[in-house]
């Protein structure tokens, strides 16, 4: 076998090596699916700007806070945003700075797409 050919199965063999786990995989679609609904999408952009109350972001939204908290509900279970009480008031904030990151990766690439910018 040549050199070629053998540094080619060797590459072959050490890209299955480095593929993410079947169960990583699947954790990764289930990651996404938060990000699959316009509600949810519109929260997390409000919390780009920083931590703030149910109430401001319903009312920013323009939604009931029943609303907000169902969606935050599912966004906590992701691990997407994370609350701090002060005493009856809860804040949100994003969970760390990878959601943001996603949040504007996805969104520039649609605008790309669009031809248009941010």
């Amino acid at each position: 076998m040549s050199v070629k050919k053998v540094n080619e199965t060797k590459k072959k063999k050490n890209d299955v090596k480095n593929e993410p786990s079947l169960e990583i995989l699947f954790e990764l679609s289930e990651f996404f699916k938060f990000f699959g609904d316009t509600t949810r999408i519109r929260i997390i952009a409000t919390l780009l700007a920083g931590e703030i109350c149910v109430n401001e972001i319903a009312e920013k939204l323009n939604l009931s806070q029943s609303a907000v908290s169902h969606q935050l509900r599912f966004l906590r279970t992701g691990n997407l945003v994370r609350p701090r009480r002060e005493g009856r008031t809860v804040f949100y904030s994003l969970d760390d700075e990878h959601i943001g990151m996603i949040f504007n990766t996805g969104l520039t690439h649609i605008l790309h797409k669009k031809g248009a910018k941010k």
